[in-house]
């Protein structure tokens, strides 16, 4: 009777946990865009602004340069804004409702239009390849089989699940956001070289400032390293685009003045 007994209750317990990652998994998308509304509107009323505003008009020409390459249906499926923030870490981000995040520290290394250019592309395109909802998707199942699994065992397994399902996923999603964000800045006639010449600078800074980098493995980004040959090797192809660029009169001309 026992054994009939917690057969039951494992079997309840596993229609509830299916459920309830079904459930989480639908209700993931909206969640995100509500939530990433809410975030946005609270960093504009709380964080401070880039206070020069024609540093905020030249990251936006930079960032409009590049949405102007989008698919169509892409481009008009966001809310396109952006906000230079003073803040000086070295970060710059996109939402999925395309509100485009800049800290004026990243221009410290990204200090070129055409390396911000590549920035820019990178994160645009996690917002147009929709990884923000593949990975708010996967948070969402991996937190209902943390919390069963910590009940049952006591064990970190959001640790082992993060590392066994995410990190691959994300890895991949990071490398297709270099590879079409090259595309892309190339396309606007931004210099595709200067990507490569972004994240050289970016191993300085981290050398520099006493940033470790976890191994590969633990990160849900590439090395900076790894990162650099990755984009070496596409590199040919971008170079086609930013000549056929240049040669249609695309020049931007995006600076501080």
């Amino acid at each position: 009777m026992k054994r009939f007994k917690w057969a039951a209750i494992a079997a309840a317990a596993a229609l509830l946990t299916t459920t309830v990652a079904q459930a989480a998994f639908l209700a993931s998308e909206k969640e995100v865009r509500r939530q990433a509304r809410v975030q946005w509107l609270q960093m504009k009323r709380h964080l401070p602004l880039e206070p020069d505003a024609r540093v905020q008009s030249y990251v936006e020409c930079v960032a409009n340069r590049v949405i102007a390459e989008l698919p169509k249906d892409q481009a008009e499926a966001f809310d396109w804004e952006v906000v230079v923030f003073d803040e000086d870490e070295v970060n710059a981000m996109v939402d999925p409702n395309g509100k485009i995040t800049v800290y004026n520290g990243l221009l410290r290394i990204a200090d070129t239009q055409d390396a911000l250019a590549a920035v820019i592309g990178h994160e645009l395109t996690h917002a147009t390849e929709g990884h923000t909802m593949d990975r708010m998707s996967r948070a969402a199942r991996q937190d209902i089989w943390a919390m069963i699994g910590a009940a049952a065992t006591g064990v970190q397994v959001r640790d082992y699940l993060h590392i066994a399902l995410a990190l691959p996923f994300y890895r991949e999603q990071e490398m297709e956001a270099d590879a079409i964000g090259l595309q892309r800045m190339a396309k606007a006639g931004f210099d595709p070289r200067s990507a490569i010449y972004f994240w050289k600078g970016m191993i300085t800074y981290n050398e520099q400032s006493g940033r470790e980098q976890p191994p590969e493995f633990l990160s849900t980004h590439p090395t900076d390293q790894s990162r650099v040959d990755n984009l070496i090797k596409k590199l040919t192809p971008a170079l086609v685009d930013f000549n056929a660029a240049r040669e249609a009169g695309k020049r931007p001309n995006c600076a501080v003045r």
